[in-house]
């Protein structure tokens, strides 16, 4: 069984047991977190279908951890203007774990 989720303006494979980056939630570790925005649920061939999203259908997870991404460099240059810049950034994200797919 597994459904596919959007949080974030992402979305996301997920089935039951799974370990899940997405963006930054405002939520403690150890606290349950439920997405509503399931697109599709499949259990063992039964499909359903969102139109956008399946009605009734919830998604259940808790919070392992928040952490940063790798650093991303963004290097800017212009040849011979004596133009360079250079610009770091880390991403925020959090770590879920699916407990539950209902629908």
């Amino acid at each position: 069984m597994f459904a596919i989720i959007k949080t974030g303006g992402k979305q996301y494979r997920v089935a039951e047991g799974d370990i899940l980056r997405v963006e930054l939630l405002e939520k403690d570790p150890k606290q349950a977190v439920t997405f509503e925005d399931v697109l599709l649920i499949d259990n063992n061939g039964d499909l359903k279908v969102g139109q956008p999203t399946v009605k009734g259908a919830k998604v259940e997870a808790e919070v392992i951890t928040h952490d940063r991404a790798k650093k991303v460099i963004i290097f800017k240059k212009k040849r011979t203007t004596t133009y360079q810049r250079t610009q770091g950034h880390r991403q925020g994200y959090t770590e879920v774990r699916i407990k539950s797919i209902k629908g």
